[in-house]
């Protein structure tokens, strides 16, 4: 996402509401724009100046698809707004941008659960406590999210909902699919269950060294879904110093390895476990310094 470029006039292929249109860059990909009236008794082929677009949304050609197209057709300006609004709340809250392709996903989300919102259709997430666990900020911002619905659309949707915008934004960090979002979420639990079995004590949420192990683990889980875990160390010599040093940490990262190749039928290299090592480490001396 963008501001507007001074450069040239942006030309409309569709309208979408009286702030909202879209247009193609000079590359000739979809992108929507942002403004105040700039849909207002607008056609297709009439010109926007640059100076009167406030925000535009661009998704590669490869992300994209012509899915804006497809997904604008029946949604609500009023959800495409709102979306746009809990999406720029959510960068500058976090500090950084999110993946592009959010504004699909989370607009699609959003406007499914106003309109099972209508119906009285409820959907539970099965996968909230972990949600409000593991990803505490993402959490923190889908629940501002619901006072943005809420303010702008009159709909007050339940904290399920915060959940599934939470993981839309952690899926937009880590720039991966909701399905393997869903697949980490359920293996950092798979991991913690291993760690609270290992060391018979139940972490300490507030630590630093917590959010540090759940943050690592979030990576790490990408790493295994998209099967691109880090090679083992060439020399050795790093990870057998390690595995010496801090040996009964290393026993549980086998575990979790194990656990993982019992669960997912993937394998963990021995620089991941070594790595895991480092944090389960940080992670008991929480509890020995108690």
């Amino acid at each position: 996402m963008s501001g507007g470029d001074n450069r040239a006039a942006y030309r409309i292929t569709r309208v979408i509401g009286n702030n909202f249109v879209c247009s193609n860059d000079a590359k000739g990909e979809e992108i929507i724009l942002r403004g105040l009236g700039i849909g207002f008794h607008k056609q297709p082929g009439d010109l926007i100046p640059p100076q009167k677009i406030e925000k535009i949304y661009a998704l590669p050609d490869e992300e994209g698809g012509g899915k804006l197209q497809q997904l604008l057709r029946d949604i609500p300006e009023q959800h495409v707004a709102v979306s746009a609004e809990i999406i720029e709340a959510s960068e500058a809250a976090l500090g950084r941008s999110l993946s592009k392709n959010i504004f699909i996903t989370l607009t699609d989300h959003i406007s499914f659960a106003i309109e099972r919102f209508h119906k009285n259709i409820r959907y539970p997430n099965s996968l909230l406590w972990e949600i409000r666990n593991f990803y505490a900020e993402e959490f923190a911002l889908g629940k501002r999210a619901l006072d943005i619905i809420d303010a702008r659309l009159g709909v007050r949707l339940p904290d399920d909902e915060a959940g599934f915008i939470a993981l839309h934004i952690v899926n937009a960090e880590l720039e991966s699919g909701m399905s393997d979002m869903v697949h980490i979420t359920e293996f950092i639990r798979e991991t913690l269950l291993v760690v609270e079995q290992y060391y018979g004590v139940h972490p300490d949420e507030g630590s630093v060294n917590y959010g540090r192990f759940i943050t690592h683990l979030k990576f790490l889980g990408q790493r295994i879904f998209r099967k691109k875990t880090l090679a083992s160390d060439k020399d050795g010599f790093w990870g057998e110093m390690i595995q010496s040093r801090y040996r009964q940490d290393y026993l549980c990262a086998q575990q979790i390895g194990t656990r993982v190749r019992e669960q997912f039928g993937l394998t963990l290299s021995t620089e991941e476990l070594v790595f895991l090592t480092i944090h389960l480490h940080r992670l008991s001396n929480d509890q020995t310094d108690d």
